[in-house]
């Protein structure tokens, strides 16, 4: 198992690795600090075919992935990888593609004076295009110790049992305890609300019966005159993650950022990882490994 790492030389750059490390320490897996550097060409007008800049800018990005690495905890295996590409974006699936990573993880903007979460030009750009799951790191996250408990949000729109089974596989490679949250109660536009919460609650206590064992799974109901009211009550766990579904407006084996998941990030304090449409969970079988179409 491989986690692709966002890595920048400043304070999201150190939020991002910090995310990796505690979701590789409950997985296991190795992580890629991937530094992306402009690609230039003779046609560029950046272009300086000078040795000597090219050695001093060479030295540079070795200081900032050996700043980065040093980040890096001695019991989780990491190695920095330096990439050029045309965007931070392209650079880091080319990454992800090339060693067959399972999750690209990077911060949240520097921007965002309030917000916990802003997304800026990298986040938007692979929330439209990445094929592997992006896990995204609250503002000025440092935690390191290893995740404690998965929130899986799931709504009344296609591909919710989808998304269900893929959090369940998820939960159960990882040993950790799953809670299932229903955003029904909250869906527009429905004559019977209440009815459609009690049907969403069957389902999910059936998913959880009938996909986990050892009595690790709950399900709650989210209430509150919004989604953003609603997910701030909820009770989060400091070493929790929300995992989401793409829209259902993303193309095959990419992800879209629906309204559900926009209005989510505005108030929520723990990483989300965000799922991309038809994605197959890698190394699993029963439900878990089938294509997915989730929705959130």
């Amino acid at each position: 198992m491989r986690y692709v790492v966002g890595y920048t030389a400043d304070e999201r750059g150190h939020d991002a690795v910090c995310l990796a490390v505690a979701l590789a320490r409950r997985q296991g897996a190795d992580l890629d600090l991937v530094l992306v550097t402009p690609e230039r060409s003779p046609y560029a007008g950046t272009y300086l075919p000078d040795r000597g800049f090219e050695s001093l800018l060479t030295d540079q990005l070795q200081e900032w992935m050996d700043q980065g690495l040093a980040l890096v905890p001695e019991d989780v295996p990491a190695r920095g990888v330096i990439v050029r590409a045309e965007s931070n974006a392209e650079g880091l699936i080319q990454a992800a593609e090339d060693s067959e990573a399972s999750l690209i993880v990077i911060g949240a903007s520097s921007r965002g004076l309030t917000n916990r979460f802003n997304i800026g030009n990298v986040a938007r750009s692979l929330l439209h295009a990445s094929p592997v799951p992006v896990a995204l790191a609250p503002k000025s996250y440092r935690r390191t110790d290893p995740i404690t408990r998965l929130t899986c949000a799931v709504g009344n729109r296609a591909g919710a049992d989808d998304v269900v089974a893929v959090a369940v596989s998820s939960a159960q490679r990882r040993g950790l305890p799953l809670r299932l949250v229903s955003l029904v109660a909250l869906d527009a536009g429905h004559s019977d609300p209440e009815g459609m919460e009690d049907e969403a609650n069957r389902r999910l206590a059936e998913a959880a019966s009938a996909l986990a064992a050892g009595g690790r799974v709950s399900v709650e109901t989210a209430h509150g005159p919004s989604i953003e009211k609603a997910i701030e009550a909820l009770a989060w766990d400091e070493g929790e993650v929300l995992l989401v579904g793409s829209s259902r407006l993303a193309q095959h084996l990419r992800i879209f950022l629906g309204s559900t998941a926009n209005k989510i990030l505005r108030t929520l304090t723990i990483p989300m990882i965000v799922v991309p449409r038809t994605y197959a969970t890698p190394g699993t079988t029963g439900p878990g490994a089938q294509t997915h179409e989730a929705d959130a």
